[in-house]
């Protein structure tokens, strides 16, 4: 296994993943990933994935924001997405992402690396808790659309 930054060529890779990870998507994910590419995303500055001798299996995206429940921090890197095919879990890839993500935010000087993932998702909060972060809050958010 290889943890690499994402390259161009690895496009639909990263297109089928997302999907896997986030599958309302009407056109698998590939503004977003060309926003990444030409710098233009607003929400990811870093990608990592793991490539086995079948391809790329696995991808951490990465962003940057203002604020992260728990942190006093002005500015915080935050895994947006974290995602290992299920053909490939149970083999130490995920920990592994991990590890370079944590790499990466200390290279860029930040003390701190925040996540989430959905209330019902206990398998990610074990995982989370298992790499050692600590739950720092719980909380139902609200969207209203003004017209």
């Amino acid at each position: 296994m290889n943890i690499r930054s994402i390259q161009p060529d690895d496009c639909t890779a990263w297109s089928r993943l997302r999907t896997l990870l986030w599958p309302d998507t009407d056109d698998a994910h590939m503004s977003e990933i060309e926003a990444f590419f030409t710098g233009q995303s607003h929400d990811v500055v870093a990608v990592f994935v793991a490539e086995t001798m079948q391809g790329v299996v696995a991808f951490i995206e990465l962003n940057v924001r203002n604020f992260a429940e728990g942190s006093r921090q002005g500015r915080v890197p935050y895994v947006e997405g974290w995602l290992v095919d299920p053909a490939f879990q149970n083999q130490g890839i995920g920990k592994a992402l991990m590890s370079a993500a944590e790499s990466w935010a200390v290279d860029q000087g930040y003390t701190e690396l925040a996540s989430d993932t959905e209330h019902d998702n206990v398998k990610s909060q074990e995982i989370h808790a298992h790499l050692g972060f600590k739950e720092v809050e719980r909380v139902v958010c609200f969207l209203k659309a003004l017209s």
